[in-house]
């Protein structure tokens, strides 16, 4: 999936979370479009140091360290921001059902936070990364971002007169990002532990890294206001990715890699992951390559809106009955992506 490059030509755009995984394949797509200016805006500093010195031979960054839950910050950070990109979350599923209200600070008041300081300083246009996990939420960090979407949803609809444009990017699961399974996996196979297998009927969709950065920048493109875009994506089952690992492992060293342990699902997991509700399937566009679900607060149902789209199929998007990858298939993707053993 590629994206134009030319929208980001000597403008100034803003990374929230930007250290993290997602965010900090952005910042490096941004870097090859030649902005004015990339702001990397997080609340790690140790982060920001090693991202630095990653980055250091580009003058065109700079690196604000801050909170999404500080407006005031928010505000300081945006003056003369063309595009902002939302990458900060609170997004592990365990850690936002033992600290809820944390979820909520982060997750629902900073996106609001966010919102009105975008007002304000009457951003371009503004996309907010989200998961699948907000399709019938069962736990906390689901619930948190399927609010985060409907403050997106509702700002575009409410912002009167302001240009600014407001869209939301639903993702799988990351393929290798920070706190992901494959590291956990990897790390586990290394030591020589078992595997600790939450259920074995587990599947999930998957993305990799840079096609979770390019969607971010390709929605950019096709916004309009209060959308939502999704990845064509496959799924796998998490059995199959932990034998997959292990018998790459054996191949890579000759070593025999351990077993696998089947030890319950975590608080607030579910054994399978949905795309879409049955009724954002009905008012869905796609093309090959994502879908859109138009706001229903702004009723844009009508494809022409959108080149190259057409009306979607409507359906259970969900990762149960969605094209599975085979282990082979799945080996294929790991070693494309860098994360096998070799």
């Amino acid at each position: 999936m590629s994206f134009n490059k030319e929208i980001y030509n000597n403008k100034t755009i803003l990374v929230t979370g930007g250290t993290g995984s997602i965010g900090m394949e952005i910042v490096k797509l941004l870097l090859s479009c030649n902005p004015r200016s990339v702001r990397v805006f997080s609340r790690d500093e140790s982060k920001q140091f090693f991202m630095q010195e990653e980055l250091k031979n580009y003058e065109n960054i700079r690196y604000f360290v801050g909170d999404i839950r500080d407006k005031q910050r928010l505000l300081f950070a945006l003056d003369g921001v063309d595009y902002v990109f939302h990458a900060a979350a609170l997004k592990h599923v365990p850690s936002c059902e033992y600290n809820p209200f944390e979820a909520v600070k982060t997750n629902v008041l900073g996106v609001q936070n966010l919102i009105e300081a975008s007002l304000e300083k009457r951003i371009k246009k503004v996309i907010v990364i989200s998961t699948d996990k907000v399709v019938n939420p069962i736990n906390t960090m689901g619930t948190t971002k399927l609010l985060s979407e409907k403050l997106v949803a509702a700002a575009d609809y409410y912002k009167g007169a302001n240009k600014t444009v407001f869209a939301c990017v639903r993702f799988g699961n990351v393929m290798g990002s920070r706190g992901s399974v494959i590291p956990l996996f990897k790390e586990q196979i290394t030591s020589g532990e078992p595997i600790t297998l939450t259920d074995k009927k587990m599947t999930r969709f998957i993305m990799s890294i840079s096609q979770a950065s390019n969607l971010v920048l390709k929605a950019a493109e096709y916004a309009i206001g209060g959308e939502l875009f999704i990845l064509k994506m496959p799924t796998i089952r998490i059995i199959d990715l932990a034998e997959v690992l292990i018998e790459d492992y054996e191949s890579a060293t000759g070593q025999k890699g351990p077993g696998i342990q089947e030890v319950g699902i975590r608080p607030g997991e579910k054994i399978f992951e949905e795309l879409m509700t049955l009724e954002e399937s009905k008012r869905a566009l796609c093309n090959d390559e994502m879908f859109i679900i138009p706001s229903i607060v702004n009723q844009m149902k009508d494809p022409c809106q959108y080149y190259g789209f057409r009306i979607a199929k409507d359906g259970n998007y969900s990762s149960e009955n969605a094209p599975r990858l085979n282990k082979k298939e799945l080996l294929k993707l790991l070693q494309t992506e860098h994360l096998t053993f070799d």
